[in-house]
């Protein structure tokens, strides 16, 4: 029964003994990353930072560096993520006065990233959010008027451009009914003149056959004449015939 409990202090004693080091490097590592950070190195801090959440992940304090070396890279979308981690974790950081100010630093900088990308309303929001954690911040609330000043030019030209929009479409539809309403008796001439042109041989046959029936009658009338006079002639012959004889 000794040697167990005495087993299991010697794991509690190495298992302390390993968290106490790896506190120790991920303190080492965040300093370091610090020191360089201060000097304007954000690269090398950047990779300090990193080899400190390498050690513990859930490192406050090293998510919110290494977000920030991101940040002054302009490395946004990057400096994002870690931002959102740390947003996360925000009712923890909350608890402490240095947390919840480095939680209204994180929102401000979220608010910059936004203000970057021209999204206007989420950077309000996010300016917002950072002057309820420390609401004596100048720069945010400055930060914030410029935002919404800046939200509101761009909704108005965002209406500017959707009625001028809607006025071109308006106006191409009033030149598409004119055009056809100029195109209509086009159209309807040039029926007009096929239909013309259709009944122009029927009307040119119609004269050729009242000629051809002329011809006929007047052929036939020809004829009958002809008949008549040699009808005549023959009945006068036999006049003279019966005479002399």
């Amino acid at each position: 029964m000794k040697y167990i409990q005495k087993t299991a202090c010697i794991a509690l004693f190495l298992i302390g003994g390993s968290s106490l080091f790896a506190q120790k490097t991920e303190r080492e590592h965040v300093r370091e990353g610090n020191d360089l950070y201060g000097t304007e190195k954000y690269t090398e801090s950047e990779i300090e930072y990193r080899k400190a959440l390498e050690v513990n992940p859930r490192s406050i304090e090293g998510t919110y560096n290494l977000g920030n070396a991101l940040y002054k890279q302009k490395k946004f979308p990057e400096a994002a993520e870690q931002y959102q981690l740390l947003m996360g974790q925000g009712e923890r950081m909350k608890d402490t006065p240095e947390g919840k100010q480095r939680l209204a630093q994180v929102y401000h900088n979220v608010g910059n990233i936004f203000m970057n990308g021209k999204d206007y309303a989420k950077s309000v929001e996010a300016y917002k959010e950072s002057l309820r954690l420390n609401p004596h911040d100048d720069e945010t609330r400055y930060n914030l008027a410029l935002a919404q000043k800046l939200l509101n030019d761009q909704q108005q030209q965002d209406q500017s451009q959707d009625q001028q929009n809607q006025d071109k479409n308006e106006n191409k539809d009033q030149q598409d009914q004119q055009q056809q309403q100029q195109e209509q008796p086009q159209q309807d001439d040039q029926k007009q003149d096929k239909t013309q042109e259709q009944q122009q041989p029927d009307e040119q046959m119609s004269q050729d056959n009242a000629q051809q029936i002329l011809d006929a009658f007047l052929q036939d009338e020809k004829d009958t004449q002809e008949k008549v006079k040699k009808a005549q002639m023959q009945q006068q012959q036999r006049r003279k015939t019966d005479k002399q004889w």
